[in-house]
């Protein structure tokens, strides 16, 4: 049930259904769901962890108001993270597991350039972007990375659209995902930690 709860709370967060100058029930999110408040608080505690949330005792809980520090130590933690996943998956370039991911990546640019050329739209694109992300991060099958880069989505979500909303961003966004695709198919082991690493760092610009 705890688990539920949690994803339940985090998936409206991610999906913005939740805005930053409100104050949410426990009692009102439990009976949405259908369970007690005690699973909800356990899973409110784990968010709160992880800066979803902040509980606010007696009142219920609202958005992590994400600083600077947080946007700071998010950009580290993926230039460290997805650094060493594209170098790792550049270094299997020709094994039958990366060829399946290449396969998954190929699709998600297909569904990317089809967003920019029709409907331009930056949730469509985000939720692209982020499935992009997230299928290089599991390639490893490591569990602590893909629970730190989940524990992460919050402020990753945060940075994408900001940076998303300004113009060219998108297309750009774009560019960089095809030249990190392009360098880990063609076991490119001394440009793709310098590729990855452009990519991850270039939001800073916009936001």
């Amino acid at each position: 049930m705890q688990y539920k709860a949690y994803e339940y709370i985090k998936n409206l967060i991610l999906n913005g259904k939740f805005d930053y100058d409100c104050i949410y029930s426990e009692t009102k999110i439990a009976k949405e769901i259908g369970v007690s408040r005690t699973p909800i608080r356990d899973a409110l505690h784990r968010l709160s962890q992880e800066k979803y949330v902040e509980i606010i005792p007696s009142k219920g809980f609202c958005l992590h108001q994400i600083t600077n520090e947080d946007l700071i130590q998010t950009f580290e933690v993926r230039a460290a993270l997805e650094t060493y996943c594209t170098l790792q998956i550049t270094k299997r370039y020709d094994s039958i597991a990366a060829k399946k991911l290449f396969t998954n990546l190929s699709n998600l640019l297909d569904v990317q350039q089809e967003i920019l050329s029709k409907s331009n739209s930056i949730a469509e694109f985000l939720n692209s972007d982020k499935k992009f992300h997230i299928e290089i991060v599991q390639f490893l099958n490591n569990t602590y990375f893909n629970d730190l880069f989940e524990s992460n989505l919050f402020q990753i979500n945060h940075i994408a659209t900001k940076s998303l909303e300004c113009e060219g961003r998108m297309q750009a966004t774009f560019i960089e995902h095809q030249n990190i695709f392009d360098a880990m198919v063609e076991g490119n082991i001394s440009q793709i930690q310098n590729i990855t690493l452009h990519h991850i760092e270039a939001p800073k610009d916009f936001i």
